[in-house]
């Protein structure tokens, strides 16, 4: 009788439910992370496999920074429906309205903001661990995150002091105002997302495909034009065939001229790229340390 082995795609899978069946059973106050971007829709496919015909027994939260492509909300709030899960959004602009979240006077980016937003969110509600999409080769202070990664009584994460998880055991254990993020999709590449997508035929807000769209070039990169964005003097608005790779505050997601309008398109052409998905990313490219500097703060 021949053993069965599993392919890279069932393992990673089998991987994950794993991950998620223990945060079910370790945490007495879980949320899922779901902002309706690509990764997050992989969480709630293996949430459904994980838990069903149960239902999913953990809300999804969403910071909604005000910046959000409205394709995206659009996606987030029907996916949530059509689970019938119960989801939680906390807005930064009610966050700044409450003193939570503070502006630096002459940023636009909201990205720091979703920090202090995000904290008060698991305050509130006194989650216990939040589960996010987050995976090793997006960023070089990603790689460096462990399957549950521990928050201190602030949020704060240290990544020099970090548990050791030896043959698949997990150490859980958090005090009062303590919390666990846990990332079933840290050793899944920007590959294995689509080919799972494409594999499980999940749908994926249509902006992750080939579409036209009015952009200007600003700093190597096309970003969209918006009532947010408007275009500076000289700079030229053009029309182009583009889509997103990953998707972060419509200020600061690039777009990638692209004719990919299929997940086989987008998965060759994700084969033959020479830079990674986060190089699109305004808010990555401000600072070498700004990842890891935010997550330090709390951020995923």
């Amino acid at each position: 009788m021949s053993a069965y082995h599993l392919d890279h795609l069932e393992y990673l899978e089998t991987e994950a439910i794993h991950i998620m069946r223990e945060v079910a059973a370790e945490f007495e106050r879980p949320a899922l992370l779901f902002s309706g971007g690509k990764d997050s829709i992989c969480l709630l496919r293996l949430a459904e496999k994980a838990f069903r015909p149960s239902e999913i027994p953990m809300p999804f939260l969403n910071v909604d920074t005000g910046h959000h492509f409205p394709e995206l909300n659009e996606f987030r709030d029907r996916r949530a429906k059509e689970l019938n899960g119960k989801l939680i959004v906390r807005k930064v602009e009610d966050a700044i309205k409450a003193g939570i979240a503070v502006p630096t006077p002459g940023e636009i980016s909201r990205n720091k903001l979703q920090i202090p937003t995000l904290l008060n969110a698991i305050e509130e509600f006194q989650f216990d661990c939040a589960i996010g999409g987050a995976r090793r080769d997006e960023e070089k202070a990603r790689a460096k995150e462990r399957f549950f990664s521990f928050r201190d009584g602030f949020g704060q994460w240290d990544p020099k002091n970090q548990r050791p998880e030896i043959w698949n055991l997990y150490n859980a254990r958090v005090n009062m105002g303590e919390n666990m993020r846990v990332f079933p999709l840290s050793n899944w590449t920007e590959m294995d997302v689509w080919e799972y997508i494409r594999k499980e035929k999940l749908e994926v807000p249509n902006i992750y495909f080939s579409h036209e769209r009015e952009c200007v070039l600003r700093h190597g990169q096309w970003l969209p034009v918006t009532d947010l964005l408007p275009p500076k003097e000289k700079e030229r608005v053009e029309t182009k065939i583009v889509r997103v790779r990953t998707i972060g505050d419509i200020i600061s997601t690039g777009m990638v001229e692209s004719p990919a309008n299929s997940h086989d398109d987008i998965i060759a052409e994700i084969a033959a790229a020479r830079v990674t998905e986060r190089g699109s990313r305004a808010d990555d490219k401000a600072s070498e340390a700004a990842m890891e500097d935010r997550k330090k703060e709390g951020y995923f």
